[in-house]
């Protein structure tokens, strides 16, 4: 008995091949077997042409998918250059502001960052380790030295933050309030031209630490509002 030719399965068309992505997927595999590193320069566009067998427009449109995601940037006469490691598997949410504004923009990311912040410093509570202590208060000890030292201790001010954010082990929040700090990489080093942008908000690093060791999420939340309520207030007097 023969079968039914309606029966059968349909063979349906092929998808187009996306071209620009398989690209965008080839490199992010070669970086990430190469093992670049953040400053590493990539392969140029003729090598990348040659090794894909696709067009300089293939390979240009995969590019400006990376610069928009913040992972590449290409130098004028030098060459393309990986700013973050990237893999398939990465997933990239970049920022972007209004800075033409600064006071404003800076009031914007302060509006987010007190949500995560505060939910990083209460999850840091509950889930820190004796050795996530340890690191915490290394970096608020280092922290305390340079600013009783100096009167400022903005680098080390950040790395007892990161320290805190790693002791959530989520790391999205390190990931993304970094992130929001990039971005005003050159206003965070000398902001408003004052010294004593936020010096106020000194003490309470050490009530954040005291607030996580005792396994307090509340406490932490509220001595992470003190430290963000105090740059709100610098940002909108500094800016007048």
């Amino acid at each position: 008995m023969k079968a039914n030719r309606s029966d059968r399965p349909v063979i349906r068309p092929l998808p187009t091949i996306d071209r620009a992505r398989q690209v965008t997927d080839a490199l992010a595999d070669y970086v990430e077997q190469a093992s670049l590193q953040a400053g590493d320069r990539l392969p140029a566009e003729r090598e990348l042409m040659a090794a894909l067998a696709v067009g300089r427009s293939t390979i240009r449109e995969a590019i400006r998918h990376f610069q928009a995601l913040g992972v590449i940037e290409t130098r004028k006469g030098s060459g393309t250059y990986l700013l973050k490691p990237v893999s398939r598997a990465t997933i990239h949410m970049p920022l972007s502001f209004d800075a033409v504004h600064l006071r404003d923009a800076l009031l914007q990311t302060l509006e987010v960052r007190r949500g995560i912040e505060c939910e990083a410093g209460m999850v840091a509570a509950r889930r820190r380790t004796e050795k996530d202590l340890v690191v915490i208060e290394e970096k608020l000890d280092e922290m305390e030295r340079v600013h009783l030292e100096k009167g400022t201790s903005g680098p080390e001010d950040l790395a007892f933050h990161l320290a805190v954010y790693d002791a959530a082990h989520n790391p999205l929040f390190r990931q993304l309030l970094e992130q929001m700090r990039e971005t005003f990489e050159r206003f965070w080093e000398h902001p408003f031209d004052r010294q004593d942008f936020a010096r106020r908000s000194f003490p309470f690093h050490r009530t954040l630490f005291n607030a996580i060791a005792a396994q307090d999420p509340e406490a932490a939340r509220a001595e992470t509002l003190k430290i963000l309520e105090i740059v709100e207030e610098d940002i909108k007097e500094m800016s007048k």
